[in-house]
């Protein structure tokens, strides 16, 4: 599935804006029909964004069910003739659409896309009415998973992920035209030697029989430097500028599909990063070189749009980390808008790309301490089906993201319960699934403490070793000598294995101005001596190659007693001013100050 753009060939309107919005708390607006007219007793909701705190109702930041969504579009008079696609870039957690009164998709899974061909619903130059049912209900068989409970209070969702579980459209939702010979898919793959670098590409086109493939690659000035013909081949590129941290130097990839008589059919746009990602021991190399992680597990998380995408907090939030000297994030845990990886591409921003597999673990229920001990991995629990909803979820990740040169590694389940039999076989083929979809990059999961070195029964199938530990905050709590020590020996286990170690998380929650003469833990100069405390850690244990804060930014969860307004192991409060972490990351990670 190619995102829509404006090119020579295609076009594209956004539908973003007010939609009208209406909570479906009995569940009758399917059999009800609502798509067949205008929505009743609706309110204007905002697309792209969280509907759960733009409504002053506690009802409505609370709700789980359908959700409904509609709003009109006058499909462009030159439109006529051509094919036309309604594309959504997300719908958490699941959605069906219907245009005018025709039901036309339905996909799970909330944070990749999804499209359908509306051509023969849409009339060229009229309106058309787009309905859209969203539904943020988990159970044991979706990703990530959660349980509808029946309560004294009525019905509950509980979850075993540590955030908020905001649902709603997202990101942009888009009509695109196309000629009905089209593009459907490209893939590049790109490799270095010496100063020439190669771009091998694939072409998938539908409704083309007699039409040729023709590629175009130009470098960042827009000069021609390779070309080819045909749905599948390998450019060369003399004296190649690299995709590297901290040069996001691209170069496009037009690719053409061309009629009998030359005329031009479609025309596509790929970015292309030329660069090379291998795992040589425990060394992580990006383009030969070892390659060290900077940076933080962060979340899509605003105040009053929740996981709405927003422009300009991107690119505050990349400023933000280059003044630091970051030069990393992981997507946790789930993946991010498109327009995130874009900018990551450009910025040289190096990525850790993740599933929304998080909370496949009953014993991280923070809600419901009876839980613990529980087994995850069981008929009546995640089972088999959830894995296959799993694999559909990797399925898409890769197929979004494979050409992003900024993605390094892909992350396939954050925190899963992983020491037990039952793990180990849900697990297996997970791994061998995503190196068949993309065999470039290493893949790897984020391990949690309860499964240390040596109990462990899933790691042994990642390219990467991926560690998230709190020693000094949920284990040695307060106690930093005793932490070092303890978390230093585990490390040493995990080099043993003889593979790179990423710590993919490490942290403490701490309350913005709060401070103390010694180091208390919620105190801003805890989190200060904590980080140090990590650092001289990973700097004693070579196998080390990488350290991910959590997080970059406070974030909204459920409410409890272990949270103060959200999680707070921010190093920026929520709305992005530093606490006093900050300042002390900036001086271990910039190196020019």
């Amino acid at each position: 599935m190619l995102r829509p753009q404006d090119t020579a060939t295609r076009e594209r309107k956004p539908l973003t804006g007010l939609w009208r919005f209406r909570l479906d708390g009995a569940g009758e607006g399917r059999s009800a029909e609502w798509f067949k007219r205008p929505l009743g007793d609706a309110r204007e909701m905002a697309v792209p964004a969280s509907f759960n705190d733009i409504v002053a109702d506690p009802a409505v930041r609370e709700y789980f069910g359908d959700v409904w969504y509609q709003t009109t579009v006058r499909v462009p008079r030159g439109w006529d003739g051509q094919r036309i696609v309604l594309h959504f870039e997300s719908a958490t957690h699941r959605a069906t659409v219907w245009v005018n009164d025709a039901e036309v998709v339905s996909h799970e899974g909330g944070y990749t896309p999804f499209e359908a061909e509306v051509t023969e619903h849409v009339q060229a130059g009229e309106e058309a009415r787009v309905t859209a049912v969203v539904n943020n209900s988990l159970s044991f068989q979706t990703i990530p998973p959660g349980v509808v409970e029946d309560t004294s209070q009525g019905r509950r969702l509980r979850y075993f992920h540590d955030f908020f579980n905001y649902a709603g459209i997202h990101r942009p939702v888009w009509l695109y035209a196309t000629a009905h010979a089209h593009l459907t898919d490209i893939t590049v793959v790109t490799g270095l030697e010496g100063a020439n670098g190669s771009v091998e590409y694939r072409a998938e086109a539908r409704d083309a029989d007699n039409a040729e493939v023709r590629v175009v690659l130009r470098d960042a000035d827009g000069v021609e430097v390779a070309s080819g013909s045909g749905a599948g081949g390998t450019l060369t590129v003399g004296n190649v500028h690299p995709w590297a941290p901290g040069d996001g130097y691209l170069y496009d990839l037009e690719v053409q599909l061309a009629g009998g008589d030359g005329e031009l059919l479609d025309s596509y746009h790929q970015s292309v990063g030329v660069r090379t990602v291998a795992v040589d021991g425990t060394r992580f190399l990006i383009n030969g070189e070892p390659f060290y992680f900077k940076g933080f597990g962060k979340h899509e998380d605003l105040p009053v749009i929740g996981k709405g995408h927003n422009d300009a907090f991107l690119v505050h939030d990349v400023e933000l980390l280059k003044w630091l000297g970051a030069n990393s994030f992981r997507t946790s845990h789930y993946p991010y808008s498109q327009d995130v990886l874009d900018y990551a591409d450009r910025q040289g921003i190096v990525v850790i790309d993740e599933t929304a597999a998080v909370g496949l673990n009953v014993n991280l229920s923070i809600e419901d301490p009876a839980a613990q001990g529980s087994t995850t991995f069981s008929p009546e629990r995640v089972n088999d089906q959830t894995r296959e909803v799993h694999a559909q979820a990797i399925r898409e990740l890769v197929a979004r993201d494979k050409n992003h040169p900024s993605v390094v590694l892909w992350s396939i389940a954050n925190e899963p319960e992983s020491d037990t039999e039952g793990a180990e076989r849900y697990f297996e083929p997970l791994f061998p699934l995503t190196r068949e979809l993309d065999p470039t990059r290493p893949v790897g999961f984020a391990n949690l403490l309860t499964a240390p070195y040596g109990k462990c029964r899933v790691s042994q199938f990642g390219d990467v070793v991926m560690l998230n530990r709190y020693y000094g905050w949920y284990v040695d709590t307060g106690n930093l000598e005793a932490a070092e020590t303890n978390w230093e020996n585990e490390l040493r286990g995990w080099a043993k294995e003889g593979k790179p170690i990423i710590v993919t998380e490490y942290g403490a929650d701490t309350y913005p101005g709060l401070h103390s003469l010694l180091p208390e833990p919620w105190s801003e100069e805890y989190q200060v001596a904590f980080l140090e405390m990590n650092h001289r850690v990973f700097d004693r244990v070579d196998a080390v190659v990488g350290e991910h804060v959590w997080a970059f930014a406070d974030f909204a969860t459920i409410s409890g007693i272990t949270r103060v307004g959200g999680n707070k192991k921010g190093v920026f409060t929520r709305d992005r001013q530093p606490k006093a972490a900050a300042h002390a990351l900036r001086r271990r990670w910039r190196k020019d100050l």
